[in-house]
């Protein structure tokens, strides 16, 4: 057998009723990491989990030999949040994201990952070969609007090095989307990719994925301040309109004036909106979510 890796490795695994896949991931990841490194991690976080799903592991873990830390949430924080509290528990000098109990892959793949690290990457994302037409039309949606050094996509799970970790939180202590702050660390990042695709969805990518385009790329403002523009060639046009009728018309009195004051009334108005969206945008960049998780407990659990 190889010589094990001498690297300290944390799991960080995320759980919300997964009853039926926890205890075959569990195991799968188990001996995966007992196969391949000295010292190891589990550390699984429960978010608010209202089935059998957390019963179901202590019972499995009650005959490993290596140390499983179960962190309870104290209420719903979904997967971004309940991450976060994990990877502030996890002690690891490289630390795995499972953020899914899905594994429509080889769970050795993740060795190969780590390898990918010791070549200089400091993260490194296992993704699948095919993905969804949204997952993929969001994606270029974001890479193009980020201006990142390093594009993002659909990834199964990923590995990450603590010099990246440290790196994310000397920015910001919260990270609001994982994959993202990564991206825009400016450490060099790897993609290992496997055969075929996942298939759950995620009942909060639609408020993750209007959350990130809104904190890591400039497409909201984009947005704002096209409309703020065609508003106010609206509003131009108006003023323009309202010059003709007063010039060769016959409006009716007091009409006039009234449009005017209407039509310098929008037009500053949205020119003060592009202003205003403009002040939010550099104080978004300025200041950032603090730590956004309640923690009810923490345990340790080992033979």
């Amino acid at each position: 057998m190889d010589k094990k890796e001498k690297s300290f490795i944390s799991a960080v695994i995320y759980l919300r009723n997964e009853e039926k896949r926890v205890e075959p991931f569990f195991s799968s990841l188990y001996a995966f990491m007992d196969r391949h490194f000295e010292s190891f991690e589990l550390v699984a976080v429960d978010d608010a989990c209202t089935d059998r799903t957390v019963s179901i592991l202590k019972q499995w873990a009650e005959n490993m030999d290596q140390p499983l830390t179960i962190i309870h949430l104290s209420l719903y924080h979904g997967r971004e949040n309940a991450m976060n509290a994990g990877l502030d528990i996890a002690i690891g000098d490289y630390i795995y994201e499972f953020d899914s109990l899905e594994t429509p892959y080889d769970m050795e793949i993740a060795y190969s990952a780590f390898q990918k690290t010791q070549e200089g990457n400091d993260i490194v994302s296992v993704c699948p070969s095919e993905t969804r037409r949204s997952s993929s039309l969001f994606y270029q949606v974001f890479n193009k609007s980020s201006h990142n050094p390093y594009q993002i996509q659909t990834d199964a799970f990923r590995i990450v090095t603590r010099r990246a970790i440290n790196r994310v939180h000397s920015s910001s202590r919260f990270m609001p989307y994982r994959k993202a702050e990564y991206a825009a660390s400016g450490l060099k990042m790897a993609v290992v990719e496997f055969e075929g695709s996942l298939t759950s969805r995620q009942k909060d990518r639609l408020a993750l994925a209007i959350d990130s385009l809104a904190l890591y790329t400039d497409a909201g403002e984009a947005i704002s301040m096209g409309i703020v523009a065609f508003m106010a060639a609206v509003a131009f046009l108006e003023l323009i309109y309202t010059v003709v009728i007063f010039l060769i018309g016959k409006p009716i009195e007091g009409w006039t004036t009234m449009m005017l004051v209407l039509t310098f009334g929008l037009l500053g108005l949205f020119i003060v909106l592009s202003i205003i969206i403009r002040y939010l945008s550099l104080l978004l960049d300025m200041t950032f979510r603090k730590q956004k998780y309640l923690v009810e407990g923490i345990e340790k659990i080992q033979k």
